[in-house]
């Protein structure tokens, strides 16, 4: 039997930006991330939330708080119908409300709108809020229902799914993301760094192979330069320009990579005291809220920055200045100077207005330090073209110098394939990548599997938004030995059997001794007993008689009972009478038949199970018949309430007529068999012989010059064994022999008791 795993993309499918992943297997869904694309406004920047039923959404996984991973959160959950749980960091959930509530802010001042705007509020040219995608409000609603996880928490969801995470090494809180859903596992590696910076460890690795591999191909095979050659240019290009009296622009978000080019840069100018009178400037609403946040998650930063932060905060920079707010118009920028200004790809906002000024004159600079996503204006802006449009739509020349230095913490060709190689998935997912960029990676990562056997051989796609992937796996079926059931000194061996309780939870199974399910389970063993009463007239030596032919192995036992219930006695007999109480016990005593405990009724007990319900049903068919068979012995109408010891010779046998009839049914089977006159029978209390006499042969030699075969059958039933007949045949033709032999087993074991 196989089941589907469905891995649907609804944003970063051969692209970058809006990333948003469905996951459905076994009647689960899981969505990764919830982001918007950086290059279109309003609900054109949204994911395909078309595609799914947000409310069968069981769970909602965050990577880390860059918007193009979160920032459609707040309208997935408050505008749709998804009722589900959502999960991310510490530093996530407190970053990721900071950000959002600028980007709020952004784009409401973007379309002429309060944040706080109702949802019919249109600004002149009839915008309406829904472009805005959540009000302020509805953004603390969202924030309100994310649920917190540490690094190495595992959490556990039911229906088989569960999910922990690991350090992914990006920014501040990134996480990647090991699941296990329906018995099979999925690794969303989300955005990550393999390489520890000034502030950030690199991204963990899991000790588990998962089944599938989700992981990003931002760089496809580019390999980045050396980072002490990449901090050497970034670095050097800023001085270039502030020495010539310029003014160097570094468009980045204000939180992620902006604190390490701030670490760089200020550590840059101490160690450069030429440089000491250019201001650098860090143009953000959220600066000193940003750098609490990293103040306070110094815990989950590198070994660096926990040893800086024991001596003075690393974060208190002695030549970065805070701009809370900046009028672009009156700002002062008449001498060289460095400006960090958000957002990152310079779509709108202070780092738009500032490069709109600053554009047209040569001295200046853009230095563009991380991933320019296309359809930005960051992305135009390295093809180098002659003019660009500002903000207000008129053209104007691009005279300052644009240079690109990476530092944005995705993993270059070298370290993801590496990191793919030792993570050793079944199948593997590209993702948030450019389509030109993620097919060479394919292609790569293909051309290195290709030395290994095809059945070995992981797989590679790289799907495009809504095209559905489907993965099958084949329903694994083993089941672990745990408990007492475990705890033994010789090792199983092949095809030894085990007895015990299977218990399958969460799509795993264990077998359990019965009485190790409290400890391994929520279960606790139980029992059922049910009794019936049964009108019953007849005699109890007929109803043992009807027993003992019909089960082996009865065991029968009395006690006395002293009751007052007698109803027809004589004004001379005591007032209290006793009576014999007889308890037949079937089934290792499963099975209880009491008789004499209450006047005229029979009482049936027994543990309920498939065989105890039918062995019980048995029994009451057999009361029902020991009163109503020619066998039974109609009652006087005043039952005798004394109690005689009998002797030995007065005793009643119910064992003799039954190995009689069981004598005499093996001799009529043989007569059936061959004709009368070949059968003769003698008889010896608990012994039979018979003596058959035929022409029929199976081996050829057996008979010699027209002679008949002759065999000799003994049937003997042991002292105190009424129910295993001994069987012995001597005959000249073997195979006639264990014909016969095997003929009146059948018979004994057909005409014989069940055994229970």
């Amino acid at each position: 039997m196989q089941d589907v795993m469905r891995i649907t993309p609804l944003g970063s499918g051969q692209e970058v930006g809006r990333s948003c992943h469905l996951i459905e297997f076994r009647g689960t869904s899981i969505l990764l991330d919830c982001g918007i694309h950086p290059g279109y406004d309003g609900l054109n920047g949204l994911p395909f939330f078309d595609r799914l039923e947000p409310e069968t959404i069981d769970v909602l996984l965050i990577s880390h708080f860059h918007l193009d991973h979160v920032a459609s959160l707040p309208y997935f959950t408050e505008r749709t119908g998804f009722r589900g749980r959502i999960f991310m960091t510490h530093p996530t959930k407190a970053v990721t409300r900071l950000l959002l509530g600028d980007y709020l802010r952004l784009m409401a001042s973007k379309k002429g709108l309060s944040s706080g705007a109702g949802s019919n509020a249109e600004d002149g040219s009839g915008n309406s809020k829904n472009d805005v995608l959540y009000t302020e409000a509805e953004l603390q609603a969202c924030i309100d229902k994310v649920e917190l996880i540490d690094y190495h928490q595992t959490i556990s969801l039911g229906q088989g799914l569960k999910f922990y995470a690991l350090n992914a090494g990006h920014v501040l809180g990134a996480a990647m993301f090991f699941i296990e859903i329906g018995g099979r596992t999925i690794l969303y590696t989300g955005d990550y760094s393999m390489e520890e910076d000034r502030h950030l460890m690199a991204a963990e690795v899991p000790h588990a192979s998962p089944d599938v591999l989700i992981v990003e191909s931002t760089y496809g095979v580019q390999v980045h330069a050396s980072r002490a050659e990449r901090e050497a240019r970034f670095t050097g290009t800023v001085e270039r320009v502030v020495t010539r009296g310029g003014r160097c622009l570094i468009p980045v978000f204000a939180l992620g990579r902006a604190q390490e080019l701030l670490l760089i840069l200020d550590e840059y100018w101490q160690a450069n005291p030429h440089l000491h009178h250019i201001p650098i400037w860090y143009a953000s609403k959220m600066a000193s809220r940003a750098l609490r946040v990293y103040q306070t998650y110094a815990n989950m930063m590198n070994a660096r920055i926990r040893t800086q932060m024991d001596i003075s905060n690393p974060f208190h920079f002695q030549h970065i200045q805070n701009l809370k707010s900046i009028d672009v118009n009156t700002f002062d920028d008449r001498g060289p100077s460095v400006v960090f200004a958000s957002p990152g790809m310079l779509q709108s906002g202070v780092s738009r207005q500032l490069f709109d000024r600053w554009a047209s004159d040569p001295k200046n600079g853009c230095l563009i330090a991380g991933y320019a996503v296309d359809n930005t204006l960051a992305k135009e802006i390295m093809l180098a073209p002659k003019e660009v449009v500002t903000l207000e739509g008129r053209r104007q020349p691009l005279n300052c110098l644009v240079d690109y230095v990476s530092f944005s913490a995705h993993v270059d060709f070298m370290q993801n394939r590496n990191f793919i190689s030792r993570v050793d998935p079944k199948h593997i997912i590209l993702v948030h990548g450019a389509k030109d960029e993620m097919g060479r990676l394919k292609s790569a990562l293909m051309l290195q599997h290709k030395q290994l056997p095809e059945n070995k051989r992981p797989t590679v796609t790289m799907p495009p938004n809504l095209q559905e992937v489907k993965l099958k796996f084949s329903r694994r079926r083993s089941a672990k030995v745990m408990g007492t059931l475990a705890n033994r000194e010789e090792e199983p061996q092949e095809g030894e059997e085990v007895g015990g309780i299977l218990v399958t939870q969460n799509f795993n199974s264990k077998i359990l001794s019965p009485k190790d399910l409290p400890t391994y389970t929520p279960l606790r063993l139980g029992s059922v007993i049910s009794k019936l009463h049964v009108p019953f007239a007849g005699q109890v030596s007929t109803l043992r008689l009807l027993l003992n032919e019909m089960f082996s192995s009865v065991e029968e036992t009395s006690e006395v009972n002293h009751r007052s219930d007698a109803t027809d006695m004589d004004e001379n007999t005591e007032s209290e009478s006793q009576c014999e109480i007889i308890i037949f016990s079937l089934h290792e005593k499963q099975v209880n038949i009491t008789i004499g405990k209450t006047k005229g009724l029979a009482t049936v007990e027994w543990y309920a199970s498939p065989v105890g319900d039918i062995v019980a049903d048995s029994v009451i068919a057999l009361l029902m018949h020991a009163q109503s068979s020619i066998a039974s012995i109609q009652l006087t109408s005043k039952p005798c309430f004394h109690r005689r010891s009998l002797s030995d010779a007065e005793t009643p046998s119910h064992k003799r007529p039954r190995i009689d009839s069981m004598l005499r049914l093996f001799h009529d089977t043989l007569l059936h068999q061959f004709e009368q006159s070949s059968v003769e029978a003698s008889y010896e209390a608990r012994k039979v012989t018979f003596e058959i006499k035929t022409d029929a042969s199976l081996d050829s030699t057996a008979l010699l010059g027209g002679d008949q075969l002759q065999c000799r059958v003994d049937v003997l039933f042991e002292e105190d064994d009424d129910y295993n007949a001994k069987i012995t045949v001597e005959c000249s033709d073997s195979k006639f022999a264990k014909n016969i032999q095997e003929c009146l087993r059948g018979v004994a074991e057909a005409g014989g008791p069940v055994r229970l």
